[in-house]
C-alpha cells in the first residue's frame, strides 16, 4: 500500500520471526513509556480496530508526534498492528487453502466415483458443449427460437400460444416489493432484484398462454414503512394494457401476493427470516390451493389447476420454493441473483473476519444450504450470464460443469445415468421495457445540451435537484447509480474522478445512491461508505463538480438518464463484481455509453451491446482513462451511443419472457394426482367403503347433531365436547354398527381397500378440528408409549368426541411400530396416520382385516399416492450401490466395518444402515456433500442416538409429510400440535417450524444426543424462533404437563 512502504521489510522480518520473535523484546514494545500507554493503545487501537486503509494516516499522525519517544512507541505498535492484521489475513487465507485443496479433491474423487457407478465408458461424444445452457436433461440448442425483434414475430408467437392457460408462481420473500414507487435503494435488501421481480411478473402476466401470474411475498404491517406493504393483494397493471393481444379472464393478469409470516410488526433483513421461513410456506401452500380451485372453476372445467412451474429468487425463496416444489409435486426453478460461497470467499479474501463471524453476521451457512437445497430440487437454474455458471455455481457441491455435459450427453443417448441428476443451467438475460423511454435527441456536433425541444413540457423536478450541485451543469456528466455499498467500489471511482486533473475539467460527477434521511440513521456499512465518499469530495475540493442528492422516486430514475443523455454523459458501472447489471442496460436504452466492471455480467452484456469500455474495478487509472475517453472523443461516444441503441431490443421484456416460457414448456407436467378421488363428504354413495367411512364417523356426525352449532365458534377442544355420558352412549352404538357392517365389507371389499387411496377412511382427517402429532425421538420405547397413553388421557373427552385424531411420526419402520402398539395395549385404529422411515412412508390403520377382535391383527395400507409425490430425482438402485460402496469403505482401526446395511429396515424409499460405531462416521452435512458432488440427490439423516442411517427422496421429510396430509386430505396445519423433545433425529429442526403448534417435552426421560447432531452447518438458534408463541416449553411428560402445554396454546381450556 502506497504511504507504508517503509516498514514492508521489517513487516517480512516479523511475518518471517513469527511466535518465535523474543519474549523480552515483546515486553519491551508493550510496557510503560511515561504517561502514554502502549498497552492501552494496543487493545484500544490495535486489537479492536484494525483498518488496513488508514495505516498510512495513522503513520503519518505518528510521525508528527514531537516526542521522539512517543512518535517511536506509536510507530512499533502501528508494525504490531499491521503484523496482527497480516498473520491473520495469512492464517485466514491459508485454512481457505487447503479447504479449496480438500474440495477439489473431493470433487474429483466423487467425478471418478460416479464415472465409475455408470457402466459405459464415457465417450468424446459425452463432454458435452456450451456452457450457456448445461443441461442434463438432453434438450438440444437446435430447437431454440429465434428471438423476438420486431412487433410481426411478438404476433406470431402470441398467436401460437393463445390457447394455453399457464398459472407460473414467483416467490421473492425479502426486501420491499410493490409495484409502483419502488423504494429501490433504500436497504440493502430493497435493490435491483425487487425491480426484476416485479417487472417479470407484470411481463409473464401480459404474455400471450399465461392466464395468471402470483408473486408471493412477506407482509409487512410495521409502523416504520407504508401501509401498501401490507396489502394482501395488489394487481400489477400491465404496461401496455391498450395493445394485449390475448383475452383476459376473471383472475387472470399478474398480482403481487402477500403471506404473513415472522414478526407482524417489525420490518426485518433478510438475514433474520430463516426462522420463519417454513411459515411462509405453509402460508403459500394455502393461497395456491385456494387459487387452484378457483382457476379450476374458471379454465379448469372444475378440475384444480395447479402452478405449471414455481420460481424461487434468491437463497430464502428458493429454500421455501423447494418445499412447496415438494409438496405440490410441480417443477421448480430458481435464479440465485447473488450467491453465497461466491460472497463468503470475497469475504473471506478480505481477511476481515473469520469463517464462524462472517457466519454470524450473515448466516452465510444456512443460506448456501439453501442454495444447495435449490440445485437438488430445481429443474432449472435460471442465470443473466455465462460467469455465473462458470465461476460461481462451480463453486457449489450440487453443481459440476464438467459431470453435468457428462449426464447430459448419456441422456442424449438414451443411456441410464444411474440416478444422478443435475438441473439445467440456462442464461437468460433480465428484461426491460422501452416503451416508456424518451432518447434525447442530442446535437453531435455542438457542445451545448443538444437540440431537444423543451418547450413541450418543463423539466423534471429531478434535474434541478442535480444540477443546483454544479458550477457548470452543462458539462458532460457521469453517472453512477448504486447503493452506498462497498462492493459497489463508489469510494474508487471517486478517487479516480478527483485525481484525474483533465476529466474533473471536462465532465462532472453524479451519485445516486439510494435515498436517506440522515447518515446517523443508516446502516453502519452503508454509512461508513457515504462518510468516506464525502471525506474525498472534501479531500480533492469537488465541490461544484459532484452531485449526491438526498433523494428521489424510482419513477424519476428514467429521467437521470436522460439528463445524463442529454450532456452526452456517461453511465457507469464499477462494482468490484456485478451478477448481471441491469442499469447498463436501461444505461444503453437511454442512448448513454457504459463504462463498467469486468468482472460478471457486464461482460456478457457488452458483447451484445458493444457500446462501451470494460475496466478492472481495482486499477483507479483504468477508470478515470476510459471515461475521459469517452466524454473527450465525440465520435466513440455516438458510435457507442449508435451501437447501444441499436442492439438494445434483444434485452426486452417480451424477449426475456419468450425464452422463459420456451424453457416452461420443455418440463414434464407434473401436479398432484391421486389414484382415486375422494368422495366429498356430502355426498351419498352405497359402497361398502363409503359406508364403513360413514360408520367410522358417526361419532363425529352425531355429537355434532346433539350439539347443533355450539362447536362452531372456538377453536378449543372442550367446545366440540359433551358430556362423557352422551359420549359412552355414542360409542356403544357406533361399536354395534361398525361390526356389522364391517362383517359385509370384508367379503367384498377388503382386498381393494387395501389397494386403493384409503377413501374409506380419511376424509375424517379434514373433520378434526385439531390433529395431535407425536414425534418424539429422544425416548425410550417405554417412555413413548407413556407419552402416547398421556396424550390420550390429556385429552380424554375431545378424543372419543372425534373432534381430535392423532399422528404417529417416527423413524421406526411400520412393523416396529406395530410391536410398540402391541406391547403398550394400543390399538392402531387410535391414530389417523402414521409416519414411517423418517417421512419416506405414509401408513393408515386398515379396517379389512379378517378379525379386528385382535389388535395385534390390524394390517396397514400405505398412500401410494405420496409415494408419487415423493419419487422425485429419487437415485433408486444407483443410490443404494453407492451407499453399500460408501459403508463398506468405513473402517475402524482394527478393520471392522462401522457402517453396515440394514435391509430388514429398508424399503423402496428408504435405505436404512446400522451405525456400529458413530464416533467414527462424518456427520450428515459431509455424508450429503459426497452424495451432491457424486449428482446424487436424497435426504440424509441419522437418528437421535446415531445408530441408524436413513437415506430417504430429497422431497420427503415427516414435515413434508403433514403438508401432504392438508392437501390430500385438508388436514389444516395451523390446527396441528406437534410434540417432541429436547432434541431428535436429524430432521428435528423441520417440525420445530411452520404454522403448527409445537410442544417442546424437557426432562431427564430425554436421552442425550449422539455426538454426531452436534457438527451442524449453523446453530439450531439460526432457524428456530424458540420464542414463537407457537412454541410452548414444558418439564415433563405426564398428563398434567400435556395438559398445560395445551391450554398455553389455547387448544385447551382451563
Amino acid at each position: 500500500m502506497a504511504g507504508n512502504d517503509w516498514i514492508n521489510s521489517y513487516l517480512e522480518a516479523i511475518l518471517d520471526a513469527g511466535p518465535a520473535i523474543d519474549a523480552d523484546k515483546s515486553s519491551l514494545l508493550l510496557r510503560e513509556r511515561g504517561r502514554f500507554s502502549p498497552t492501552r493503545y494496543f487493545v484500544e487501537e490495535v486489537i479492536t480496530g484494525f483498518d488496513e486503509t488508514d495505516l498510512h494516516k495513522t503513520w503519518v499522525r505518528a510521525a508528527a508526534m514531537r516526542s521522539p519517544q512517543e512518535r517511536n512507541t506509536r510507530l512499533e505498535n502501528m508494525c504490531w498492528r499491521i503484523w496482527n492484521l497480516a498473520r491473520k489475513k495469512k492464517q485466514i487465507e491459508g485454512e481457505e487453502a487447503l479447504r479449496v485443496s480438500k474440495r477439489r479433491l473431493e470433487r474429483e474423487r466423487g467425478r471418478r466415483d460416479a464415472t465409475a457407478d455408470m457402466s459405459e465408458d464415457l465417450s468424446e461424444g459425452e463432454k458435452g458443449d456450451n456452457t450457456g445452457d448445461l443441461s442434463a436433461h438432453g434438450d438440444s440448442t437446435r430447437g431454440r427460437m429465434l428471438r423476438i425483434s420486431s412487433v410481426d414475430a411478438i404476433e406470431a408467437w402470441a398467436s401460437q400460444h393463445k390457447d394455453k392457460k399457464l398459472y407460473i408462481v414467483l416467490i421473492s420473500i425479502h426486501g420491499l416489493i410493490r409495484g409502483e414507487n419502488m423504494e429501490l435503494g433504500r436497504d440493502s435488501d430493497t435493490g435491483g432484484q425487487v425491480k426484476y421481480v416485479v417487472e417479470l411478473a407484470r411481463a409473464l402476466g401480459s404474455t400471450p398462454g399465461v392466464y395468471r401470474v402470483d408473486l408471493l411475498t412477506r407482509q409487512i404491517s410495521a409502523p416504520d414503512v407504508d401501509w401498501s406493504y401490507g396489502e394482501p393483494t395488489e394487481m400489477l397493471t400491465p404496461r401496455n394494457s391498450e395493445n394485449l393481444i390475448h383475452e383476459m379472464g376473471e383472475s387472470s393478469g399478474a398480482y403481487i401476493i402477500r403471506i404473513p409470516f415472522g414478526p407482524r410488526d417489525r420490518y426485518i433483513p433478510k438475514e433474520h427470516l430463516w426462522p420463519h421461513t417454513q411459515e411462509f410456506v405453509d402460508g403459500a401452500l394455502g393461497h395456491i390451493m385456494q387459487m387452484s380451485k378457483v382457476l379450476g372453476e374458471q379454465i379448469g372445467s372444475g378440475q384444480p389447476v395447479w402452478p405449471d412451474a414455481i420460481h424461487g429468487h434468491y437463497a430464502d425463496a428458493g429454500d421455501s420454493a423447494a418445499l412447496l416444489s415438494g409438496a405440490l409435486n410441480v417443477p421448480m426453478l430458481f435464479t440465485g441473483h447473488s450467491l453465497g460461497r461466491d460472497k463468503l470467499e470475497q469475504l473471506l479474501k478480505q481477511g476481515r473476519q473469520t469463517r464462524d463471524e462472517i457466519n454470524a453476521t450473515y448466516k452465510i451457512m444456512r443460506r448456501i444450504e439453501a442454495e444447495e437445497l435449490s440445485l437438488d430440487t430445481s429443474e432449472i437454474v435460471i442465470t443473466s450470464t455465462r460467469q455465473e455458471i462458470e465461476e460461481q455455481w462451480n463453486l457449489y457441491d450440487g453443481f459440476d460443469v464438467i459431470l453435468a455435459r457428462k449426464l447430459r450427453a448419456r441422456i442424449k443417448r438414451g443411456v441410464s445415468c444411474y440416478g444422478r441428476h443435475m438441473p439445467r443451467m440456462i442464461v437468460i438475460p433480465p428484461g426491460m421495457e422501452f416503451s416508456h423511454i424518451v432518447v434525447p435527441d442530442v446535437d453531435m456536433d455542438g457542445d451545448g445540451e443538444g437540440n431537444e425541444d423543451t418547450s413541450v413540457s418543463p423539466d423534471p423536478p429531478i434535474w434541478s435537484e442535480i444540477m443546483r450541485f454544479f458550477t457548470n451543469p452543462r458539462k458532460p456528466m457521469i453517472l453512477a447509480l448504486a447503493r452506498a455499498d462497498p462492493k459497489k467500489n463508489i469510494t474508487t471511482l471517486v478517487k479516480a474522478f478527483g485525481e484525474c486533473r483533465p476529466l474533473r475539467e471536462l465532465a462532472n460527477l453524479t451519485l445516486i445512491m439510494g435515498n436517506r434521511e440522515a447518515i446517523d440513521e443508516m446502516s453502519t456499512t452503508n454509512a461508513a461508505v457515504l462518510t468516506a465518499i464525502l471525506k474525498l469530495i472534501d479531500k480533492y475540493d469537488l465541490y461544484g463538480q459532484v452531485a449526491y442528492p438526498k433523494h428521489h422516486k424510482q419513477y424519476e430514475v428514467p429521467d437521470i438518464y436522460r439528463l445524463a443523455a442529454r450532456t452526452k454523459g456517461v453511465f457507469i458501472n464499477p462494482a468490484f463484481i456485478e451478477p448481471f447489471g441491469l442499469t447498463l442496460i436501461e444505461a444503453a436504452a437511454h442512448g448513454l455509453p457504459i463504462v463498467a466492471t469486468k468482472n460478471g455480467g457486464p461482460v456478457d452484456i457488452h458483447r451484445v451491446l458493444d457500446n462501451g469500455i470494460l475496466v478492472d474495478p481495482h486499477d483507479q487509472n483504468a477508470i478515470s482513462d476510459a471515461l475521459y475517453k469517452l466524454v473527450s472523443d465525440k465520435q466513440l461516444w455516438a458510435r457507442c451511443r449508435q451501437n447501444g441503441l441499436k442492439n438494445i431490443h434483444q434485452f426486452s421484456w417480451p424477449e426475456h419472457c419468450k425464452s422463459y416460457l420456451s424453457r416452461i414448456a420443455t418440463l414434464r407436467a407434473r401436479h398432484p394426482q391421486w389414484r382415486s378421488e375422494d368422495v366429498p363428504e356430502s355426498s351419498e354413495s352405497d359402497s361398502p367403503g363409503d359406508s364403513l367411512r360413514d360408520i367410522q364417523d358417526i361419532s363425529l356426525n352425531l355429537k355434532l347433531s346433539l350439539d347443533g352449532e355450539k362447536a362452531d365458534g372456538s377453536g378449543c377442544l372442550d367446545t366440540a365436547v359433551d358430556s362423557e355420558e352422551n359420549s359412552a352412549n355414542l360409542e356403544g352404538v357406533v361399536s354395534k354398527l361398525t361390526k356389522g357392517v364391517l362383517r359385509a365389507t370384508r367379503k367384498d371389499g377388503s382386498e381393494k381397500a387395501d389397494q386403493g387411496s384409503n377413501s374409506n377412511n380419511l376424509p375424517i382427517l379434514r373433520r378434526r378440528k385439531h390433529i395431535f402429532v407425536i414425534a418424539v425421538d429422544s425416548v425410550s420405547k417405554e417412555d413413548l408409549i407413556e407419552i402416547i397413553k398421556n396424550t390420550f388421557e390429556a385429552s380424554h373427552r375431545e378424543r372419543f368426541s372425534g373432534s381430535i385424531g392423532f399422528i404417529l411420526s417416527t423413524s421406526l419402520t411400520i412393523s416396529e411400530i406395530h410391536h410398540i402398539l402391541i406391547s403398550g395395549g394400543i390399538l392402531a385404529t387410535d391414530f389417523d396416520a402414521f409416519i414411517c422411515n423418517s417421512g419416506s412412508d405414509l401408513y393408515y390403520p386398515s379396517s379389512s382385516s379378517e378379525d379386528l377382535l385382535s389388535p395385534s391383527e390390524l394390517p396397514f395400507t400405505v398412500d401410494l399416492d405420496y409415494h408419487s409425490q415423493i419419487e422425485y430425482r429419487w437415485g433408486g438402485e444407483g443410490l443404494r450401490k453407492t451407499l453399500v460402496r460408501w459403508a463398506g469403505e468405513r473402517k475402524g482401526d482394527n478393520e471392522e466395518q462401522v457402517v453396515i446395511e440394514d435391509e430388514e429396515r429398508s424399503s423402496t424409499y428408504c435405505f436404512a444402515f446400522k451405525v456400529l460405531n458413530p464416533q467414527l462416521v462424518p456427520p450428515v452435512k459431509e455424508l450429503r456433500k459426497s452424495m451432491r458432488i457424486q449428482a446424487l440427490r436424497c435426504r440424509v439423516l441419522y437418528s437421535h442416538d446415531g445408530s441408524k442411517l436413513h437415506v430417504i427422496p430429497v422431497l420427503a421429510s415427516r414435515s413434508q409429510a403433514l403438508r401432504y396430509l392438508y392437501i390430500r386430505w385438508g388436514a389444516e396445519l395451523s390446527n396441528m400440535v406437534v410434540l417432541v423433545g429436547e432434541s431428535g433425529d436429524t430432521d428435528y429442526e423441520g417440525l420445530l417450524r411452520g404454522v403448527h403448534k409445537t410442544i417442546i417435552l424437557k426432562g431427564a426421560f430425554n436421552n442425550a444426543p449422539s455426538q454426531l447432531h452436534a457438527a451442524r452447518s449453523y446453530p439450531l438458534e439460526d432457524v428456530v424462533a424458540f420464542d414463537n408463541s407457537n412454541i410452548v416449553q414444558v418439564e415433563g411428560c405426564g398428563t398434567n404437563d400435556i395438559k398445560s402445554a395445551l391450554q398455553q396454546l389455547s387448544v385447551k381450556k382451563s
